[in-house]
């Protein structure tokens, strides 16, 4: 009987899938109608918007006054990293909490703060996000300020030259809602096809004469007729009195 199993869960016949597909796609359409819907809401009316401000830093380290040299790029470079551990630090994470009398802790600031270095260059990007536009531009404004001082006297730096302010955002930069709307969908797409699938693999009952032949061996010797139901039999009884 388990081999008999294994052959009928290995004999899939992708046509009878496809039309088992086919005639539930009503289900499947609807599903990801309703789950579309549902992460729609959800991105649009629960989650709390929240909105990002980026301002940009150019550090560059000189061993002399006037000259740049090619050692003095190839430095800079390296310490990239170095610039943007010291960006997002406690003390200067700290300094900022403390300027803009925020009622929170560093590391819930850290949380929302997000240093980048542009790839081949030494400017580096600090972006902070926030439920209010106005405080996300000031956060970023801040950091970049706090962080320009703290590396100049721990690295050495001549300047840290500002590449841009940071900016107003007009547009939430999260929740996408267009991206939770059509993943939404896409999940209740697939978790229908899913479960359609599922049930149909795991239902391992003969339906038809040519299953009993195919998957048990047994030849049919006769089919027996559906019997009809007591409705039927009461109407055709009616009928045959009058």
């Amino acid at each position: 009987m388990h081999e008999q199993r294994i052959n009928y869960m290995m004999e899939i016949n992708f046509e009878e899938l496809f039309y088992l597909l086919l005639h539930n796609l009503w289900v499947i359409i609807l599903s990801g109608v309703v789950v579309a819907l549902a992460t729609f809401g959800i991105s649009a009316f629960l989650l709390t918007p929240k909105y990002e401000s980026t301002t940009g830093l150019y550090i560059m380290s000189r061993q002399k006054e006037s000259i740049l040299t090619y050692n003095d790029a190839q430095v800079s470079t390296l310490l990239t990293k170095d610039y943007e551990e010291l960006i997002s630090c406690r003390y200067v994470l700290e300094t900022v909490v403390e300027r803009c009398g925020l009622n929170e802790k560093y590391q819930d600031l850290k949380k929302r703060v997000t240093v980048n270095n542009s790839p081949d260059t030494r400017i580096i990007y600090i972006s902070v996000k926030d439920p209010d536009p106005a405080s996300a531009q000031l956060l970023a404004n801040t950091i970049r300020e706090v962080a320009s001082v703290l590396i100049k006297e721990v690295t050495d730096v001549e300047a840290v030259n500002v590449v841009d302010q940071a900016d107003l955002p007009e547009e939430p930069a999260e929740p996408i809602i267009l991206f939770w709307t059509v993943g939404g969908a896409f999940i209740g797409i697939f978790c229908s096809i899913l479960i359609i699938l599922i049930r149909y693999l795991s239902n391992d009952t003969i339906k038809t004469s040519e299953d009993a032949e195919k998957y048990l061996g047994w030849s049919t010797l006769a089919m027996i007729p559906v019997m009809e139901t007591n409705v039927e039999k009461k109407s055709v009884t009616k009928k045959r009195k009058k």
